[in-house]
C-alpha cells in the first residue's frame, strides 16, 4: 500500500511526466523496459460487463486505465464513477468513429464532448486519449494535443475483439501472456465476457507468477517513461529486447 506522502509525490511526478510527453506531441505505445511495470487498459466502456471487470480487478488490487466512449458514459454514469474510483479514465471519442478522414471540427467535437462528459459525470480529470481502432494521423495528433490529451496507443493487443475462435478466453490469455513484457501497454475491452474470464483465470495469475506489476498509464509513464528514441520509433520502439505487438481491428 502506498503511503500518502509517497502517493502525493507520485501524483506530482505523473503530472510532470504527462506534461512533458504532451509537449513532445507524439503518441505513446509503451513504457520503457527497465522495471517490472505494465499497464492494463480497457476500451469501449462503460457497459453491462464493466461491473464484472471491476469486481475482478478490485479483488486483485489492480488499478487499470479505462478509455471510455462518451455515449456510453451518458448511459452508464454510475459505472463510470466506479471506474474512476478504481483507476484512470481516458477519452475514446463520443461515437467510436474512425477519425482519419473526418473534418477537423468533427474530430475536435468527438474528443471535446467526451472529455467534458467524463468530467461532468465522474469528476475525473481527463488527460489521456486513445483513437478508435488505433487510427490516427498528424492532424488528429495535433487536435488531441490542443485539447490537453496525451495520445496513448498500445504495444500488446489481446485480440479479444477479433471474431472467431481466438476470442475464447484461454486464447486471449495466451496472447497476452506470450507478448507482455515490462513496459507493455495491453489493449483489452471491458464489454466482452470472454475478456473478463481471460483476465481472472489467465492474465492476472500469469502477471503474479512473472512478478509483473500492473499500474495505470500515468503511473507507468512516471515510473518508467519511454525514451525519446522509443517515442520517435512509434510502435517499433516497443519491439526491442523480445517485445512484440499486434494491432486491433476494433478498439
Amino acid at each position: 500500500m502506498v503511503r500518502e506522502p509517497q502517493r502525493s509525490r507520485l501524483v506530482l511526478r505523473e503530472q510532470a511526466t504527462l506534461h512533458r510527453l504532451l509537449e513532445v506531441g507524439l503518441p505513446v505505445y509503451c513504457g520503457a523496459p527497465r522495471t517490472r511495470y505494465v499497464a492494463l487498459t480497457f476500451d469501449d466502456g462503460p457497459g453491462p460487463y464493466t461491473s464484472l471487470a471491476l469486481h475482478v480487478l478490485r479483488r486483485a488490487g489492480v488499478h487499470p486505465t479505462f478509455f471510455l466512449v462518451g455515449r456510453q458514459v451518458a448511459l452508464y454514469p454510475r459505472i463510470a464513477r466506479q471506474e474512476a474510483a478504481l483507476g484512470t479514465l481516458g477519452d475514446h471519442t463520443w461515437d467510436h468513429r474512425f477519425l482519419v478522414g473526418l473534418q477537423r471540427s468533427a474530430v475536435t467535437l468527438e474528443l471535446a464532448r467526451t472529455k467534458a462528459e467524463i468530467t461532468q459525470k465522474t469528476g475525473a480529470r481527463v488527460q489521456l486519449f486513445r483513437p478508435p481502432y488505433g487510427g490516427h494521423d498528424r492532424a488528429i495528433d495535433r487536435d488531441a494535443q490542443a485539447l490537453g490529451l496525451l495520445e496513448v496507443i498500445w504495444s500488446v493487443d489481446s485480440t479479444d475483439s477479433v471474431p472467431g475462435p481466438q476470442t475464447r478466453w484461454f486464447r486471449i490469455a495466451h496472447v497476452v501472456d506470450r507478448f507482455i513484457r515490462p513496459g507493455s501497454i495491453v489493449l483489452m475491452h471491458e464489454d466482452r465476457g470472454q475478456t473478463i474470464a481471460a483476465l481472472e483465470f489467465g492474465i492476472l495469475p500469469e502477471l503474479r507468477r512473472r512478478r509483473l506489476i500492473p499500474v495505470t498509464i500515468p503511473e507507468l509513464l512516471a515510473l518508467d517513461p519511454p525514451t525519446m528514441r522509443q517515442l520517435r520509433a512509434g510502435p517499433h520502439g516497443c519491439r526491442g529486447d523480445g517485445w512484440s505487438s499486434t494491432r486491433s481491428t476494433s478498439s
